[in-house]
């Protein structure tokens, strides 16, 4: 038994099972195979002992019947009983001996010495009687003290008398053995194959389980803090495959720890300022002074608006990462960029535009949508001055939905472009205006991914900035445009 890292103690390993059970079912198939192929050669064996004896049989009868009617009353049993053996061939592990009366009279010099078995010479001389009755001879097996016998007995009649009997005999222990001897070396051979297949079966199971085992061992060394580890992968098996598979696994969750961790410590940081500026404001505060004690407050509940907004945006970007934070229906663009404008109008002091308005319905959400443009619009309102140009516009490019909010603002910087999407990233110059926690284009990239799009942005320092909400387009159906307004300003359409 092995231990887990927890000090539990372990079963047998996936591989030790296989290589068990793969030893289990070849050990069978061998026993099954072997056993069966045995007791098949020893039935031929036994097939073959009672064709000679009934062929030998056949032909002593034959041939003493053949003699008998020739001599009459007046032959001689002993000269049919010693005709009758001349006449066969004993083979190797076969013998005859020949009774006259009830007495032992002849024995085959060669083959099986069947007259130095007394306890078969006492069986066969009481078994004389009953065969000289029936007169029929008989094939029957008996177990001595020293092997095992398959005989015939064959009774020899004369003028309607019994006078005698040949019997001829197998030891049947000794056909037996060749067979014993053939499968004694194929379980010897079976057991050196056994072990091959059991060292082989080891090794290869060993090698086609190794991403297993690197599985268990990266798992193993995997902590909250650590999980740079990485599955060693080679070939292309389904091993392999689950291997690469907890690779991708362990990067998504690297990913997600390291950006849950940096949440944390964003927004770590980002709570304790106001809850800094509201200590020390409080510790500072005269309570007789009323002027100080209101201008207190009024900066504390500021601050306190300000930490509610970041928990909401805390909120609805953890919420962004559930499947139904988009819950898409068809829509009416138009529609959706006129409830845009509409709330626009009330976040600043501009020319507020639109540079095309997309007649058609499309699976969105429309509410999500609004929010992401709505957060694009205060984002120009913020980096543009009283009196210059919003405009914001819907369209369809190729199979892509574009939704878009351009400004005349101070622009961002090119190596800037990426990391203002980022969570509590800010723009250079964003410190000396409005307060944020810089996690609205976060959330606005959030909508756009849950969507299956994406979010950019092409601006030019001091020129202005249009941000474009690059979606699929889900089951769009056009309607006939309406013609714009005629102060619609279509310069900047993406």
């Amino acid at each position: 038994m092995r231990r887990t890292t927890d000090g539990t103690s372990r079963g047998m390993t996936v591989r030790a099972r296989i290589l068990a059970l793969t030893l289990l079912l070849t050990g069978l198939t061998l026993a099954i195979a072997g056993g069966t192929a045995y007791v098949l050669q020893l039935g031929r064996v036994d097939q073959g002992i009672d064709a000679s004896l009934r062929r030998t049989t056949e032909e002593f009868s034959s041939y003493a019947g053949d003699a008998a009617a020739r001599g009459g009353a007046s032959a001689d049993p002993k000269q049919l009983i010693y005709g009758g053996m001349v006449r066969e061939v004993p083979g190797t592990n076969e013998g005859m001996i020949g009774f006259v009366g009830e007495r032992l009279e002849y024995t085959m010099p060669s083959g099986v010495p069947l007259a130095d078995d007394p306890d078969l010479v006492a069986h066969l001389t009481a078994q004389l009687d009953a065969a000289a009755g029936s007169g029929q001879g008989r094939i029957a097996s008996f177990t001595t003290a020293t092997t095992e016998y398959r005989y015939a007995l064959v009774p020899l009649r004369v003028g309607g008398v019994g006078v005698g009997a040949l019997v001829v005999a197998f030891d049947r222990t000794a056909e037996h053995a060749s067979v014993d001897e053939t499968f004694r070396t194929y379980a010897l051979v079976s057991v050196a194959a056994f072990a091959v297949l059991a060292a082989v079966g080891w090794l290869l199971s060993g090698r086609l389980l190794k991403p297993v085992r690197q599985l268990r061992e990266t798992a193993e060394q995997i902590s909250e803090t650590d999980l740079s580890g990485r599955i060693d992968v080679r070939g292309n098996d389904d091993l392999s495959d689950l291997a690469r598979t907890f690779n991708a696994m362990l990067a998504r969750l690297e990913d997600a720890f390291t950006s849950q961790r940096r949440l944390l410590d964003d927004a770590g940081h980002e709570l304790r300022t106001p809850i800094t500026i509201v200590r020390g404001h409080l510790e500072l505060m005269d309570p007789t002074d009323a002027q100080d004690a209101a201008a207190t407050k009024e900066l504390a509940l500021s601050e306190l608006d300000r930490m509610h907004r970041l928990a909401d945006d805390l909120v609805m970007l953890a919420r962004s990462e559930q499947p139904d934070f988009v819950q898409p229906a068809p829509t009416a663009l138009g529609l959706l960029l006129d409830n845009v404008l509409d709330q626009a109008r009330q976040l600043g002091d501009r020319r507020w535009r639109v540079d095309e308005r997309l007649e058609a319905d499309a699976a969105v959400d429309s509410q999500r949508l609004t929010q992401a443009m709505l957060q694009l619009a205060a984002n120009a309102v913020k980096f543009s001055e009283d009196g210059s140009t919003v405009a914001i516009g819907s369209g369809l490019r190729g199979d892509r939905l574009h939704l878009w909010v351009r400004d005349e603002g101070i622009g961002i910087a090119p190596e800037q472009r990426e990391r203002i999407f980022d969570r509590f990233a800010r723009a250079p110059g964003e410190a000396g205006r409005r307060e944020g926690a810089g996690l609205g284009l976060a959330i606005v990239a959030a909508i756009a991914e849950a969507h299956r799009g994406a979010v950019r942005v092409d601006s030019h320092p001091g020129a202005g900035s249009i941000f474009i909400l690059d979606l699929p387009a889900v089951a769009v159906q056009t309607h006939v445009a309406e013609e714009p307004d005629a102060d619609d300003d279509r310069a900047g359409r993406p």
